[in-house]
């Protein structure tokens, strides 16, 4: 089957929830997301407003950089589990909290830096990549 190439483009902050809800509504059944950036390009920003658009309180979404995962609850009642990778030095400290049962729970994962656990995601990881133009405008950019 052949790939399909997406983007979407956010061209400031006060279109993000409005390009989460677009984002959302244009992955279909994916609920492994792997965001690829460099460091300050947005990762935790969208992952906030897509959890803003769940409907998990905005006050409960925070960048789990030392716990590595933090979990939330979506509107629906729905865990939403939110990984963040930076300070995973090998793999198996993502194995040592449970990894592979937070991605194989059929909840949504989010995953900041997925690149240092790059050999246990999952074939069905979505991996988005996010760019950061001159202008500042984010373009999202996916394949599935």
């Amino acid at each position: 089957m052949p790939t399909v190439e997406h983007q979407l483009s956010i061209p400031s902050l006060s279109g993000i929830d409005a390009a989460a809800r677009e984002f959302l509504a244009r992955i279909g059944d994916h609920r492994l997301l792997a965001f690829e950036a460099p460091m300050g390009a947005g990762k935790t920003t969208f992952i906030a407003a897509l959890c803003r658009v769940l409907g998990v309180h905005a006050d409960a979404v925070s960048s789990p950089t030392f716990a590595l995962v933090n979990e939330y609850r979506a509107g629906d009642g729905e865990p939403v589990y939110h990984f963040d990778f930076y300070r995973i030095e090998k793999p198996s400290e993502a194995l040592d909290i449970g990894f592979y049962e937070y991605v194989d729970s059929g909840c949504l994962c989010l995953m900041e830096w997925p690149g240092n656990i790059a050999g246990l995601l999952p074939e069905e990881t979505l991996i988005i990549r996010i760019q950061v133009d001159p202008d500042g405008i984010r373009t999202l950019r996916w394949e599935d």
